[in-house]
């Protein structure tokens, strides 16, 4: 299982840097796994995909503006600060949060971010992360308005000038550090429709964390380790996804912060249970995908656990066709590009 098999050569100007006019005006690539067959649609030709009794999964985190800038204390320069994942365990506002320089921000190290808001480092955390412990005066989430900025990712070089673009529509629990990028596509009307014809919603709900900034590094994919995620699947949406199921309904999971919930809950008949808690869970080809019937997701970067994902879905082969494809028709990749319907 190398790495290097899910690599692809990608122009650069196939990146897309702000997101389309309209959200469900992009291009979306159908993929059929049974018939190995490719179509391309836009996105607002969704509802011709789903069947009455089939049910969309959404992620309905919301994302914080997470990146904030400050001065350490006894030091010169700006310390860039982007804030993954809350320890609500320990009382206040304690974060892992990647921080760069991270010379500049040992442990013990005061940050200045603004006259209201101090962060001190109070270890070191997952994957380098420094944990931090806020100081403040005011509504903490308040003061992160105020200052902080959207934490695009790092491909992403021009500014964005509508924040909300790097928000879905129903979005409703604050802290996520990026976007559950597939579900910028849909708008409050293409829902509606869905849902008048037929197809119900789920809401799960997976803060996206440090996974989205780190890159697989080990030449043997199965050695690397996944990162760790809240994820929280209520009674009502374990019950409705249930439903659908057992009567025959699909389960299409929108982006793999859906899949990656809802593959973590399943027990070995594809039921779903109530969950509170963390995930690490790393999905590649091999791995048995007990609950989900479809995927609606972006085009990701190679060699990233979330290709790897696909592959596992769509199959190898079948998959990197797809890509290839996606390349040749000058699809838009990545956070604001276009997107694929797995079926």
């Amino acid at each position: 299982m190398l790495r290097s098999t899910y690599n692809y050569d990608l122009p650069k100007e196939l990146i897309a840097q702000t997101p389309s006019e309209k959200r469900d005006g992009c291009r979306m690539m159908v993929v059929d796994r049974r018939e190995e067959a490719i179509e391309h649609k836009l996105f607002s030709d969704l509802p011709g995909f789903l069947r009455p009794g089939d049910c969309l999964v959404i992620n309905d985190t919301k994302v914080i503006p997470a990146r904030i800038f400050g001065t350490a204390e006894g030091h010169t320069g700006v310390i860039e600060t982007v804030l993954l994942k809350r320890e609500p365990e320990r009382g206040g506002e304690v974060w892992h949060a990647l921080t760069k320089p991270g010379k500049k921000t040992r442990v013990g190290q005061v940050i200045r971010y603004s006259d209201e808001l101090t962060g001190e480092v109070i270890g070191i955390g997952e994957g380098g992360a420094r944990i931090i412990r806020f100081s403040y005066e005011g509504v903490f989430m308040e003061l992160l308005e105020k200052i902080g900025t959207m934490p695009l990712p790092p491909y992403i070089t021009e500014k964005l000038q509508d924040q909300s673009r790097y928000q879905t529509v129903y979005a409703r629990e604050d802290g996520s550090a990026a976007a559950p990028t597939a579900g910028l596509h849909f708008t409050p009307e293409l829902l509606e429709t869905l849902q008048n014809g037929g197809v119900r919603v789920a809401r799960v709900l997976l803060h996206v964390g440090l996974g989205t900034f780190r890159p697989v590094k080990e030449d043997n994919i199965l050695d690397h380790e996944m990162h760790r995620e809240f994820i929280r699947v209520t009674k009502e949406a374990a019950d409705v996804i249930n439903s659908a199921k057992a009567n025959g309904g699909r389960v299409i999971a929108v982006g793999t912060t859906s899949v990656r919930t809802l593959e973590s809950v399943a027990d070995d008949s594809g039921a779903i249970r109530p969950f509170e808690g963390e995930t690490g869970i790393f999905l590649y080809p091999g791995c048995r995908f007990k609950a989900t019937d479809g995927i609606i997701t972006n085009f990701h970067l190679p060699e990233s656990t979330l290709i790897m994902l696909v592959a596992a879905f769509a199959g190898y082969d079948l998959t990197m066709k797809a890509y290839a494809e996606a390349v040749e028709n000058r699809y838009r990749f990545f956070s604001f590009g276009d997107c694929m319907l797995i079926i």
